[in-house]
Formats: C-alpha cells, sequence, structure tokens
C-alpha cells in the first residue's frame, strides 16, 4: 500500500492535474486579471454583464452543443473535427467581435480610429467564416484523395504475383 502522503499527493493530482496544467491554468487567471484592469473605466458594468454572459452562453448553450456532436459521430464520421474546428472559430471570433457588431458604431470609432459602422465586422466575421470552412473543406478534400492514393497502393502491393 502506499504511504498517506502519496496517496494523498496522487488523489490531488487526479483531482486538479497535473503541475503544467495547474500553472497555466494559473497563468491563464493572472493574464484575464490584468486584461481585467486594462479595459475601459467608463463602462465596468457593460464588461462585466458580457463576461457573464459569455461563460453562461458557453456552459449552457455551446458546450451541450458540441457535447452533443460528440455522441453523434455517424453525422459526421470520422471526419467530425473537419466541422467543429471551423465552427468553434468561427464562434470564437463571434464572441470577440460582437461588441463591435452590436454595439453604436461610434463608441469604437473614437477608439480604435476606424471610422466604419457594424457591417464592416459582421462581414470581416462571416468572410472569414467562409474562409475557416473552405480552409477544412481543402483539407478534407487533401486527406480523402491522399487516402484514396494509399489505398490504390495497398491494393497493388497485396495482388498476388501473375504465374504466367
Amino acid at each position: 500500500m502506499e504511504a498517506g502522503p502519496a496517496r494523498g499527493a496522487g488523489r490531488l493530482r487526479r483531482r486538479l492535474g497535473s503541475p503544467l496544467q495547474i500553472v497555466l491554468l494559473l497563468a491563464s487567471f493572472v493574464l484575464a486579471g490584468y486584461a481585467g484592469t486594462r479595459l475601459p473605466t467608463d463602462d465596468w458594468l457593460g464588461v462585466a454583464v458580457w463576461f457573464v454572459g459569455a461563460a453562461l452562453l458557453h456552459d449552457l448553450v455551446l458546450l451541450p452543443l458540441y457535447s452533443l456532436a460528440d455522441r453523434l459521430p455517424r453525422l459526421a464520421g470520422r471526419y467530425v473535427n473537419h466541422l467543429r474546428v471551423p465552427a468553434l472559430l468561427s464562434l470564437l471570433l463571434l464572441l470577440v467581435w460582437l461588441p463591435l457588431i452590436w454595439g453604436p458604431p461610434d463608441r469604437y470609432a473614437k477608439t480604435t480610429g476606424r471610422p466604419e459602422g457594424t457591417t464592416h465586422y459582421a462581414l470581416h466575421w462571416l468572410w472569414l467564416t467562409v474562409g475557416l470552412f473552405a480552409v477544412s473543406a481543402l483539407w478534407l478534400a487533401v486527406r480523402a484523395v491522399g487516402g484514396a492514393v494509399q489505398e490504390r497502393r495497398r491494393a497493388r502491393n497485396d495482388r498476388p504475383p501473375d504465374s504466367h
């Protein structure tokens, strides 16, 4: 049997993860805290509502959706990541740009120096989403062609030699 402290350390490691995971988690909290102190000071309530809303949106809507996608592999087969990765990146970009898309255009024009309206950011997000899915589809096509070529080579090598 293990000694008491060693057994306790193993239980703590199973519960919290590896030391590297703990350090990375703490570093992300420090970075988020630093970003929070650098936010504009005139709208703390709006920032707090946005952070809480983003957490609730993720936990109550997005997490069940991509957990469901993991449980239904027949929908996309082994190529599920070719749909999941661009969709998650697109949703992340939408979450980041949502204040710019929905907010008043003059609010961010003063801060960024860019006079474009909210449709500018919405179109950028839309084109980036199209690009992400196009790159993913291209990568899927490359994988499919490469797999077909490997299957042909394997079938050619497995064929018995001619007995002439």
